[in-house]
């Protein structure tokens, strides 16, 4: 705490950098204490809530009762052992990602739910199996399924913590300053308190579509504390290219967004000027199944495929992708299997009975039955041969192949690359080879192994899994390709933070004055996912970094 002096004024207790989830999280936290915030972002006030309005709404929470009630046994220390696993943590600065990890599955085993479910947030009966790993028990991977789905997606997640920064709003304690894009951060005897920037034109610009940068003015306000929760680089392909890690290779030629283009990732170079430690830049997490949107929002607006395990997954030759990178098992182990071929997309292969039990698509929109929460939409999702917004990319999208014989399939595949690298003949082979393991119940296909294995489990036979079929059956036809490509999503690292979100300097001590939370902080510590994520994590992390930064904060000013 820093006690005021008889010449010092401040515009508020608290400035806030970014009115996402996190920033929302943390301003709530902020009202609740009875401080003052003001609360910025570059964009205009129809975006509040940032990514994760956008979001499917996915939560991780351990030994939840979504989970007993579909017989799923889960536990704290198996949740760490999977983290842990998969986190792979091997650097120095990754002792506080590594308490901060510990801390959160703590937080998803312990009161997560029963603080969300105070909130008003509810789940989807069914819990999803994200990120199944395939490797032993110590590697990466979830070992039972965790993904709970929020009723009403991002949307739905967004809502009360909206709903908490205006009632701050009503009460006069938070003021809202969208359109105002920070470019400083200052210090008044040692600490920073100044956040200086540009204010640009107002913008009716609709949810995610490109808003005016054109300056109208500046700005400058003090506070006692800053919090900075501004979102990560998936935006801003060219820092995107610039922190690419080497192991991963060259970066891909062709990129799509899975954010819109004000995910720039400036505000943490504005705070590492300030002092702040930016730390496992090079970590990140771009997803292998992205589509181009046929009716975009942003530039190069890509969305997500959220696969079932059965589709045939090709390199970009026609060639099976290696145990165990089947769709849905490991996001990084495919990325970087993919730079290593020379080619930046792969391909599912499979047929309409495949897509229409195992696809969902990622995002609030592409789900207008969960984020509607419409029971009877659900329901009517669940009977239909093939869900509409699928069905709807299946016609329009620029990304998808669908033919009745495999010759057909073939030729539209390389029509649709312009090269061609997919010999029918070998990729006939490929999935003859592949269906004639389906013929009895022993295999020695471990994909087979797989979907069998899913089935066992009531989510994915009910809604998530295909019984194993052959491809090449004429009944369970058209056959369909599905050109994937890189699609940007998140940063893994950044500003590094203790357990109370008080951003750390390369020294390890506290900058005076500042926070961060969220994708900003690495989603706690500079990267609390080390080098993968077991997805649900994101929108949690945002949560759970949120609420410590405010808390804090409000504590520090008091």
């Amino acid at each position: 705490m820093r006690s005021m002096s008889s010449h010092e004024s401040y515009d508020a207790d608290v400035i806030v950098i970014g009115a996402g989830l996190a920033g929302l999280a943390a301003t709530a936290e902020l009202v609740d204490a009875g401080r003052s915030v003001i609360l910025l972002d570059q964009e205009p006030e129809q975006s509040i809530g940032g990514q994760a309005h956008w979001s499917f709404g996915g939560l991780f929470l351990v030994d939840s009762p979504e989970q007993r009630r579909m017989r799923i046994r889960d536990s704290h220390a198996l949740a760490l052992q999977d983290w842990l696993g998969t986190a792979g943590f091997d650097r120095p600065e990754d002792a506080w990602p590594r308490k901060w990890a510990e801390a959160y599955v703590d937080f998803a085993a312990g009161e997560k739910r029963a603080w969300l479910h105070g909130l008003g947030v509810r789940f989807f009966p069914v819990v999803g199996w994200a990120e199944r790993g395939g490797y032993d028990a110590n590697g990466h991977g979830n070992s039972v399924p965790r993904f709970h789905i929020t009723w009403g997606t991002g949307p739905g997640l967004v809502a009360p913590f909206e709903r908490r920064v205006r009632e701050g709003v009503a009460r006069g304690l938070v003021r809202f300053r969208f359109r105002h894009r920070v470019t400083g951060l200052g210090r008044t005897a040692g600490a920073v308190d100044t956040v200086t920037g540009e204010v640009l034109a107002p913008s009716d610009a609709p949810r995610g579509t490109a808003s005016s940068r054109e300056s109208t003015g500046e700005f400058s306000y003090r506070a006692q504390a800053v919090i900075v929760t501004s979102g990560g680089i998936g935006g801003n392909h060219d820092l995107v290219r610039k922190q690419w890690p080497e192991r991963l290779g060259t970066p891909p030629a062709r990129l799509l967004s899975g954010v819109p283009a004000h995910v720039d990732g400036l505000m943490l170079g504005i705070a590492e000027d300030a002092g702040a430690h930016h730390v496992n830049r090079d970590r990140m997490w771009h997803y292998t199944e992205g589509i181009e949107n046929w009716n975009p929002i942003w530039a190069r607006h890509g969305i997500r495929i959220l696969p079932g395990p059965s589709s045939l997954w090709l390199d970009a030759t026609g060639k099976r992708l290696p145990v165990p990178l089947f769709p849905g098992f490991d996001t990084l182990g495919t990325l970087e299997h993919i730079m290593r071929t020379g080619h930046d997309h792969t391909w599912f292969v499979l047929d309409q009975r495949i897509i229409g039990k195992e696809f969902a698509l990622s995002g609030s929109e592409q789900n207008p039955d969960l984020t509607g929460k419409s029971v009877r939409d659900v329901l009517g999702r669940a009977r239909a041969d093939v869900p509409g917004p699928v069905k709807a990319f299946m016609d329009k999208g620029a990304d998808f192949v669908v033919e009745r014989d495999l010759g057909a399939l073939v030729r539209g595949m390389n029509r649709v690359t312009g090269e061609d690298l997919v010999d029918e003949a070998a990729l006939r082979r490929e999935i003859t080879a592949r269906d004639r393991e389906i013929a009895n119940p022993f295999t020695k296909d471990l994909q087979v192994t797989a979907i069998r294995g899913a089935r066992r489990y009531l989510g994915d036979k009910l809604i998530r899994t295909a019984a194993p079929h052959r491809i090449l059956d004429p009944k369970a036809g058209p056959l369909i390709a599905v050109r994937l490509n890189i699609l940007t999503r998140k940063s893994l690292g950044g500003l590094q933070t203790d357990l109370s979100s008080r951003v750390l300097t390369a020294s390890g001590e506290p900058l005076p004055g500042v926070y961060a939370a969220g994708e900003a902080a690495g989603f706690g510590g500079g990267g609390v996912h080390g080098y993968r994520s077991l997805e649900g994590t994101f929108l949690g992390g945002c949560l759970f970094s949120g609420r410590a930064a405010g808390r804090a904060a409000a504590a520090a000013v008091a």
